[in-house]
C-alpha cells in the first residue's frame, strides 16, 4: 500500500507534517515543515494532537510505510512565537521525536513488526488518522486469520472514535489476567469482557467468590448454581490433598491425622456404622486390620464425625510389658497437637451451608455432574456461585482445585473460557506455605491443548503463584501504586507504559499480550449488566 491509498478521500499534504533529518536504531527525529498544521487549532481534537506527543505519525520509506509515536515535541524559543506571528523565517525550527512500532511493506495493506527495517533521511513525515488507527487495530493480532472477532468492549485511549474489537483467541489463547488495585475498574472490565463472550454465545464457565456477577445473566443465557443451596459435592469425590487444601492444615502431621480419621470413617460408613471410630482401648492388631480393609471404592464417610474422629485419634501403642498388652491408650501429647485442626474444622462446620454442600442430597444438583455436562455442550455456560460457602481461602482454593483438575481428566471438551474473580483469594494458605494453585497451574500448562482457557482477576500480582503468572501472555494492567505490583508486571511493558501504570483513570488500562503487535492503551466501556460492586457512601 502507498500513502495515497493510505489516505484514500484525503488529500495526504494536508497531513503533512515534515522530513525525517536523524536516523537511529529504534527511533528517528523530523524536522517540521508544515507549521500550519501544528499551530491549527481547528484540528486539535482527541483524534488530532500534533502539538503534543503520543500521537501517532505515518513515515512514507522505500521499503513501506512505517507507523510511529511520537515521545517528544521541541521547537526554539524564538520559532515559537514567530508561529503565533506567521514570520517564519529559514533559522527557525520544530523538531518531533519519533518510536517506530510497526511497518506495512508495499505489498501488504497490514501492519507488522518492522524487524531490521529502518526509516531514510528525507522520508516524509505525516499525521495519522482515525483510518490508520482503525488499520493499526486490525492489524495488532497476531492469531485467528478468519476468526470473528468479539463485539467493541473499549476504545482506544483518547480515540474516541476507534474501537477496541479483539478475537477471542488473542485475548484467551495464551490466557488472560486483569491486575488493579480497588476501585480501579478491574471488575468492570471483567463484566465488559464476559459479556462479549457470553453474548455471542461463546462458552463461559465463571466461579464468583462474592456473588458480583449473580444478576448480571439471565437464565436462559447461562445456567446457574449456588454451592451449599442448590448444589453439593460427594464427600467421597474430594481427594486428600484437597481435603488438607479446605481444612488449611500447618504440616504434613496434621494432613496425615487427617487422612487417619477420614480413612477411619470411611471405614464405619463400609460397615454400617453411623459413629465415629472410638479406639482408646481397643486392640491394636484388629484396628489395623480394619482400616486395612478400606478399598478404593469405599469412598463414602458422614463429614460431620470428622472433629469427633480426629480426637479419637489422638492415641499411642502403650510401653510393651510382661502382660503383652498391646491397646491403644490415649495420648495427650496428640490430643494437644491436634486440637488446632479440631478447631478450624469446627468453625468451617459453624456455616450452615457448609455441611449440606459436602453431601449425597438426591434433591440438588451435582457439582461434577453439571461440570461434566457443561464441559460436552457447545454454546453453554455455566455460574457458579460460592459465596455461600463463607469467605475463608481454604475452601475455595479446595473448589477451584476440585473443578481444575475434573476438567483436565475429561476428553472432548468443547472449547471455553475459565473465568475466576479474586484469584487472589486462593493463593497460599494462612496458615503455612502451600499454593493452592496445583489444578490452576496444570490448567495453565495444559488448558490449552483441550481448549480451556483461563481469566482470571486479581488486586495483586505478587500473591499469585510465579509458576501460573509465568503462563499468562495477555494482561490487563488497571492502576496499580506499590513498586513491588508494578515491579510483578514491568517485563510485560516498556517504559513509557511502566511510567503510566500509576496515572491511569478509572476504567483505563494498559493491555499487553505476546498475540499483538503493540500495546494498546484503552478505556473499557461500562456494560449495562447488573454487577453488585458499588462502595456505599460513608
Amino acid at each position: 500500500m502507498n500513502i495515497e491509498a493510505l489516505y484514500a478521500g484525503k488529500n495526504p499534504q494536508d497531513f503533512y507534517i515534515g522530513k525525517v533529518t536523524q536516523v537511529y536504531r529504534s527511533n528517528c527525529v523530523a524536522q517540521v515543515e508544515n507549521f500550519d498544521l501544528m499551530s491549527d487549532r481547528t484540528r486539535f481534537n482527541k483524534s488530532f494532537l500534533p502539538n503534543t506527543i503520543n500521537n501517532f505519525v505515518i513515515i512514507d520509506s522505500v521499503v513501506g510505510l512505517f507507523l510511529g509515536e511520537v515521545f517528544e515535541n521541541k521547537a526554539s524559543r524564538k520559532s515559537i512565537y514567530e508561529m503565533k506571528t506567521g514570520d517564519v523565517k529559514s533559522n527557525d525550527y520544530q523538531e518531533i521525536c519519533i518510536d517506530t512500532i510497526s511497518l506495512m511493506p508495499t505489498d501488504s495493506d497490514k501492519f507488522q513488526l518492522a524487524g531490521f527495517n529502518t526509516l531514510g533521511i528525507t522520508d516524509k513525515v505525516y499525521l495519522a488518522t482515525d483510518d490508520v488507527y482503525k488499520l493499526f487495530l486490525a492489524s495488532l493480532e497476531f492469531t485467528g486469520e478468519n476468526e470473528e472477532p468479539l463485539p467493541a468492549f473499549a476504545t482506544y485511549l483518547n480515540k474516541s472514535q476507534a474501537e477496541v474489537c479483539l478475537k477471542p483467541s488473542t485475548l484467551f489463547n495464551r490466557h488472560l489476567m486483569c491486575i488493579g488495585a480497588t476501585n480501579s475498574g478491574k471488575s468492570t472490565t471483567a463484566l465488559a469482557i464476559l459479556d462479549k463472550v457470553v453474548s455471542t454465545r461463546r462458552k463461559a464457565l465463571i466461579i464468583d467468590p462474592t456473588g458480583e456477577y449473580r444478576n448480571a445473566f439471565t437464565n436462559e443465557e447461562i445456567t446457574k448454581l449456588t454451592l451449599g443451596v442448590d448444589t453439593t459435592v460427594s464427600p467421597g469425590k474430594i481427594s486428600m490433598e484437597q481435603w488438607e487444601k479446605l481444612f488449611e492444615t500447618e504440616n504434613s502431621s496434621q494432613g496425615a491425622v487427617l487422612s487417619e480419621a477420614i480413612t477411619s470413617l470411611r471405614y464405619m460408613k463400609k460397615i454400617g456404622q453411623n459413629t465415629y471410630y472410638p479406639k482408646v482401648g481397643e486392640d491394636i492388631e484388629e484396628v489395623q486390620e480394619n482400616i486395612a480393609s478400606v478399598g478404593k471404592d469405599d469412598v463414602d464417610f458422614n463429614i460431620e464425625l470428622l472433629p469427633e474422629q480426629i480426637q479419637a485419634e489422638s492415641v499411642c501403642e502403650p510401653d510393651r510389658d510382661s502382660d503383652y498388652n498391646f491397646k491403644y491408650r490415649y495420648d495427650t501429647l496428640r490430643a494437644n497437637l491436634n486440637s488446632s485442626l479440631v478447631q478450624k474444622i469446627q468453625y468451617q462446620m459453624t456455616n450452615t451451608k457448609f455441611l449440606s454442600f459436602f453431601s449425597n442430597d438426591p434433591s440438588m444438583y451435582n457439582l461434577l455432574d453439571v461440570i461434566e455436562d457443561f464441559i460436552h455442550l457447545p454454546e453453554e455456560s455455566l455460574y457458579i456461585d460460592t459465596s455461600q460457602l463463607g469467605a475463608s481461602e481454604g475452601i475455595g482454593g479446595m473448589i477451584i482445585d476440585l473443578v481444575s483438575t475434573f476438567v483436565m481428566s475429561r476428553e472432548d471438551v468443547c472449547p471455553f473460557v475459565f473465568f475466576i474473580d479474586e484469584v487472589h483469594r486462593y493463593a497460599k494458605s494462612r496458615y503455612s506455605d502451600k499454593e493452592y494453585h496445583g489444578g490452576l497451574t496444570l490448567l495453565a500448562r495444559e488448558g490449552r491443548k483441550k481448549g480451556i482457557f483461563l481469566y482470571l482477576t486479581t488486586q495483586n500480582p505478587k500473591d499469585v503463584s510465579p509458576i501460573l503468572f509465568g503462563q499468562i501472555g495477555t494482561m490487563l494492567i488497571h492502576r496499580l501504586m506499590l513498586n513491588d505490583e508494578i515491579r510483578a508486571v514491568e517485563s510485560h511493558l516498556d517504559d513509557y507504559a511502566i511510567k503510566h501504570v500509576r496515572k491511569l483513570n478509572q476504567g483505563e488500562v494498559i493491555l499487553t499480550s505476546v498475540n499483538l503487535l503493540h500495546n494498546m492503551f484503552i478505556h473499557v466501556n461500562k456494560s449495562p449488566r447488573t454487577q453488585h460492586n458499588d462502595t456505599p457512601q460513608l
